[in-house]
């Protein structure tokens, strides 16, 4: 079972940004497509973004042109650039392994949920 470490997170104003880590560890994540979710309080977790092993990217809607998923295998990490952040983007934000349907990923995570990172959006 893959398991992934998230840090990056934090307190930021409304405008503000914020690039979250998800480190692979234990194995090298080249050929695996990950995914971003996050769960507000009070709310279920949704899927925010995912990047195929070829780099093809997914947004759900409320992120696109905000947010930047990238990968960079090297260093074995998935990232996820916030831009432009809004309180409703606060909560914890996890990073999954995610299918893939024809080469694009899709926002259907599979394994354990790790600890995550808190993303806090208010003045």
């Amino acid at each position: 079972q893959l398991q992934f470490v998230e840090s990056g997170g934090g307190l930021v104003q409304p405008g503000g940004s914020l690039r979250l880590s998800c480190a692979a560890s234990g194995f090298t994540l080249d050929h695996y497509a990950i995914g971003w979710f996050r769960q507000a309080p009070g709310k279920e977790r949704e899927g925010v973004s995912c990047i195929s092993s070829g780099g093809i990217t997914t947004y759900t809607d409320s992120v696109k042109g905000r947010f930047t998923i990238s990968r960079d295998n090297a260093k074995n990490t998935v990232y996820l650039q916030m831009d432009r952040l809004k309180p409703e983007d606060t909560g914890i934000y996890h990073c999954l392994q995610v299918d893939i349907a024809q080469a694009v990923c899709v926002m259907a995570p599979f394994g354990d949920w790790g600890q995550g990172t808190q993303v806090t959006v208010s003045s």
